[in-house]
Order: structure tokens, then sequence, then C-alpha cells
């Protein structure tokens, strides 16, 4: 059996019996599977039930043509990309012309050369094989994508990975958000490993998820913090808006969470820091182990904010407050400090989103 037949099923289309049997003998000492169909419908059946990697299709059929045949699998998702082969006794460039525009692959006149047909399966089968790898390798990396990212913001990078995916970084505005839960460590003094490992997993699986709804970047875990950004790979003009909302509803969550805990979460809160400005972004490290992150000035000053805030409370700059308009309640703190910064930097509370005009 040649390498490249292993496991390739063929399906062949044809009212005629001798020209099924003939086909299928021809294929099966090829070494491929093969399954038959005597008209259009229950070809359709089978392709349906089972997608093969390649349709040899007779063009003059009752009830439903070649032509018809070809035209709805390419028309299903399950199947369109499916190689489709018409086989006819017509040889006519109409006929030929009606085949391309029905989507077929390829045209073969009967009476056939069968090593003419054999070569011409084996290289549409070869063309099958690499577009079903590059479809297994981009939902490998779909599956790894949709764990920092919004499963909408991965399908947009994987129209082009090497563009947004490459090692290397540029400078763009972001919104940054660290969120942090005050009085972790005396919880983790209380209670057993196992149940720290459960409850960060159980707060973080929340977090993650708000960010995500709001179309933001997970960055990384840094001890009982979660750091995440807006404005890349993807930028949107409501970065800012969106990632203060996701602060407000991290908040809510992490408060629903302790109310239903039953008291194994008092003494817990949610601090979170958000800033705006421009910061490095992109794939840092080298080419075999990179990080998709953000760093510069702008991811210091957000971290110091968080640091600032008390528990359940959220602290913005003034560029994030700046591109929120009247959006946000947001009432002015005290300025905080930040190493290597001569002035201090002005911060604001928030209460709660208004509207979204």
């Amino acid at each position: 059996m040649a390498a490249d037949s292993a496991t390739r099923k063929i399906l062949i289309v044809d009212d005629d019996w001798l020209n099924r049997d003939l086909l299928e003998a021809y294929l099966t000492d090829a070494g491929y599977e093969c399954a038959t169909a005597s008209d259009g419908n229950e070809a359709l059946r089978l392709a349906t039930a089972s997608p093969p990697d390649l349709v040899l299709c007779d063009v003059q059929m009752p009830r439903m043509s070649g032509y018809d045949v070809c035209r709805a699998l390419k028309n299903d998702p399950a199947t369109q990309f499916v190689p489709v082969v018409m086989v006819t006794a017509l040889d006519s460039d109409d006929e030929k012309l009606r085949a391309v525009e029905a989507g077929a692959d390829d045209f073969v006149t009967k009476p056939f050369n069968s090593i003419l047909l054999l070569t011409r399966v084996r290289s549409l089968l070869r063309i099958k094989l690499l577009h079903d790898q590059v479809e297994a390798r981009n939902r490998l990396l779909r599956e790894v994508l949709t764990r920092y990212l919004a499963e909408e913001v991965a399908d947009i990078i994987l129209t082009d990975p090497e563009r947004h995916l490459k090692l290397g970084g540029e400078t763009r505005p972001v919104t940054v958000l660290f969120a942090d839960i005050r009085g972790f460590t005396a919880f983790t003094a209380r209670h057993t490993a196992q149940e720290v490992v459960e409850t960060l997993n159980q707060i973080f699986s929340e977090l993650t998820r708000v960010v995500f709804a709001h179309r933001g970047t997970f960055d990384k875990f840094i001890g009982d913090a979660v750091m995440a950004f807006w404005g890349a790979p993807l930028a949107s003009p409501d970065d800012a808006l969106n990632a203060v909302k996701a602060a407000v509803e991290m908040r809510g969550v992490f408060i629903d969470l302790c109310q239903r805990s039953g008291g194994r979460l008092s003494g817990l809160g949610l601090c979170i820091g958000v800033n705006t400005g421009e910061a490095t972004v992109g794939n840092i490290g080298s080419e075999k182990v990179m990080d998709y992150t953000i760093i510069g000035d702008t991811v210091n000053v957000c971290k110091r904010l968080q640091e600032a805030a008390t528990g359940g409370e959220i602290l913005i700059s003034e560029a994030t407050r700046a591109r929120l308009g009247d959006r946000v309640r947001a009432e002015r703190r005290e300025p905080i400090t930040v190493h290597g910064r001569l002035e201090p930097v002005a911060a604001y509370g928030v209460g709660e989103v208004v509207g979204d005009g």
C-alpha cells in the first residue's frame, strides 16, 4: 500500500454498476478504502454521515446530476474542502466549464486511463492531506489562543497567524488591569494546600471569564493576582471602557463568591488597578519559549494603582478616566507615588458604569 493511500477514503458515485465496480477495483488495488453510491441522494447521505477524502462522481445520473452533487458538497461546511473529480463520457469545453463552475477540482473523461486516474487521485489526496494538517494545526493553535483571548479575537488572529504571533514587540496604546486578592497570604496559613489551590482556581476561573467576556487579553497569573490588557493584539476605541467594565464585573463576581462561600472567604478582598498608556506589546522571549505580554511604565503604574487600592476598590489613572467621559462614575483619590517618577500619579476610585454611549 502506498504511504499516501493509508486510511484515505474515496466515495465513488455512478448510476452504472459496471463503472462503479471498475473504479472500486482500481482504487482498492491501489490501497484506498472505497464507498459507493448509485445516485446523488445516496452520495450526499454517505458524505454527510462520514465525509470522504475524495469523491469521484459521474455527471449524467437520474434525479440529481453530478454537477448538483458537487455543488451540494461544496456548499456543506463538512465537505466543502473534499476534492471532487467529475468522471464522464462528455468531453466538450462547455462540460469542463460547467464542472469548474460547480466547484469540481478535476475532470476525467471515459474511457479513462487507470494510471492517469490514479495519478490525479494521488495528487488531490496529497492536497487534501495538507489541508487536513493545516486544519489540525489551526485547531490546536485555537485551543491555545482561547486560553488567553476571547474566542472571536482568536478567530481573527488565525486568519493571519504569522502577523499576529511573530516574535518581537511594538509600541502601542493599551489599557492594563491588575486584580489582586488582598488577604490571601493569611488565608493560605489557615487552609490546606489543596483548599488553597481549589480556591484560587475557582476565583481565577471567574476573573478570566470576565476578561474574555469584555474582549480582553489574559496575560498571566502572578501569585494571587491576575494581569490582563486591552488594545492588543486587536484594538478597539472602547478598550479603556471595556477594561473598567471588566473591573466592575470582577468586583461584583468576587463579592458574590465570598457571600456564597459560607464564611470560608471572609477576610479576602479584591483590589484592582487600571491604567492606560503606551507599552511594548508582543511575543517576548525566544523562538522556542515566548510569552505574549506587555512591558513598560504603563504596566508599572497600573501595578502601583492596584497596590494602593483597598479591598473591593478599583483605582484608575487620569489617562484611563479621560477616555471614559461620563460613562463611569469615578471620584478623585489621594495621588499615589510611583518609583522612578518625580510627580505623584492622579488616582480615581470607580463607582459604577452608568452608560455605554
